[in-house]
């Protein structure tokens, strides 16, 4: 049975092999530049305090390889479920072969554990090797990634550490449970793919927020956590503020909700939009040129945070990027031993 299963597949694993040592090969060849170019740019930066600008610059470099990078590893879990666990049943039942191999004194239980075992194994090793091995390539850009595409970020959390297995593991066991109940290989194919795109949006938006507690702060504005800053002049002055997705002090944090509060903790805006302050025109950081007190942008901040002004945000900070792995990765795992125990269930008492 294992001989029999082997032969069915190896053509699948020739394909995911040759890929795999692509991939790694490719990193390989490059990580360690990445790492040096990384480590003599921070060390030139913190002498004259511009690394903001050199962590723009050498994400923009790279920006298309760190795309890339991610996406393949965030569509071999999908393309394990479509190509490897949709057809892995179905194909057996539409040629009816399977009764065929349960004539040889092969039991349903046994046929079905190899087939599970050995093709789900390999799946879950391409996929964790995959992922770790982005991991390492993509570690000095995602320490200059911007908020969005940080490594705490839903797409790119996704696309690191040990996830992957268990996505691709969940994958695999839904395409092949979609199998046995549609019992037709384009369709089951098809299925599968929607499920679990359905899944990978709703984990990020309504499940992993909540893995932890998020903690929840007040920030002065500053020039971490301002996006855009402008004055209206006029007989009353206005300093409009847009904030973004990061808070002071806590780089690569995934950022729940950013809102600009007054003094009282009512909220004016939320990130990316645009909040309004009512500050002196006669006196202040803020006044007009000439005032005798203009001190440009930075100085009308310090005038926004005296007047009690701040950022409220809720976020998970980076230091939680591993045990959120591990628990996400868990709780693929518990779906993945449930949609076995259904498989077992099904193709022993309704599948003939």
């Amino acid at each position: 049975m294992i001989w029999l299963t082997w032969r069915q597949f190896r053509g699948s694993a020739a394909m995911m092999a040759a890929l795999l040592v692509t991939l790694i090969a490719a990193l390989a060849l490059t990580g360690p530049d990445l790492a040096s170019q990384y480590s003599t740019g921070i060390a030139a930066c913190t002498q004259d305090s511009t690394c903001d600008r050199f962590y723009d610059r050498f994400f923009d470099e790279y920006q298309l390889p760190f795309t890339a990078v991610s996406l393949v590893v965030l569509l071999l879990p999908a393309l394990v479920g479509l190509f490897w666990g949709a057809p892995l049943i179905t194909r057996e039942l539409e040629a009816g072969t399977h009764l065929l191999v349960w004539n040889q004194s092969i039991t349903r239980g046994r046929w079905l554990a190899v087939k599970l075992t050995l093709t789900g194994l390999v799946a879950i090793a391409a996929a964790c090797l995959c992922g770790l091995a982005a991991t390492w390539w993509s570690d000095p850009l995602d320490k200059s990634a911007t908020p969005e595409l940080a490594l705490m970020a839903p797409l790119v959390f996704s696309a690191r550490g040990i996830a992957p297995m268990g996505y691709a593991a969940f994958a695999f066991v839904l395409g092949v449970t979609v199998g046995m109940l549609v019992r037709r290989t384009l369709a089951a194919m098809a299925l599968t793919l929607a499920v679990f795109t359905v899944i990978q949006i709703a984990m990020p938006l309504l499940v992993r927020p909540h893995l932890m507690p998020p903690v929840t702060s007040t920030f002065e504005l500053s020039k971490a956590n301002v996006d855009g800053i402008g004055i209206q002049r006029g007989e009353t002055q206005f300093v409009h503020i847009v904030l973004e997705s990061a808070v002071p002090g806590h780089a690569g944090a995934w950022v729940l909700s950013s809102d600009f509060v007054d003094p009282s903790g009512r909220k004016i805006a939320s990130s990316g939009t645009e909040g309004a302050v009512k500050t002196s025109t006669t006196s202040g950081p803020c006044a007009p040129p000439g005032a005798g007190a203009g001190a440009g942008m930075d100085g009308c901040l310090v005038e926004v945070n005296r007047l009690g002004y701040r950022q409220q945000a809720s976020y998970q900070p980076l230091e939680r990027f591993w045990p959120f792995q591990w628990i996400e990765t868990g709780i693929y795992a518990l779906l993945t031993a449930g949609l076995t125990w259904f498989c077992f269930w099904w193709v022993r008492r309704r599948l003939s």
